[in-house]
């Protein structure tokens, strides 16, 4: 199973240089799982950054891969991973996510950088 952080979405949706990363993951929606507050956080800066339509449009791209829904348990592992690895709130899920789900987690992010099932890529000054 993949998961692709909330970055790799938006670098994906903007073709940036970046995207050829992300896309395999993406468009293999077989083995993706999609965390309900990755589609929180894209939808959030699409609707702001490009309006209404085109968070929806996104959010029906998102959909395709299978949504898991923040429950207790992953909470609570969030809980944990986050303060363990000192991670923000939205990451703790994400992490959290992708561990319950047996998932790697497809990133930019350097908060994710050297933790354990995590294909980390450095950003690039031209990404988004």
């Amino acid at each position: 199973m993949n998961l692709v952080d909330s970055c790799g979405w938006l670098e994906y949706f903007a073709d940036s240089p970046l995207a050829d990363f992300y896309a395999p993951v993406i468009e293999d929606n077989g083995t993706l799982i999609v965390p309900t507050i990755c589609i929180l956080e894209v939808c959030k800066r699409v609707l702001s950054q490009r309006g209404e339509e085109a968070a929806l449009q996104v959010a029906a791209v998102m959909h395709q891969g299978q949504v898991v829904p923040l429950d207790a348990d992953i909470a609570l592992n969030a809980a944990k991973i986050g303060s363990l690895w000192k991670l923000p709130l939205a990451d703790s899920v994400i992490l959290a996510t992708a561990r319950a789900h047996g998932a790697l987690v497809w990133t930019q992010d350097a908060h994710f950088k050297g933790l354990e099932n995590v294909q980390y890529i450095e950003k690039t000054n031209r990404s988004v």
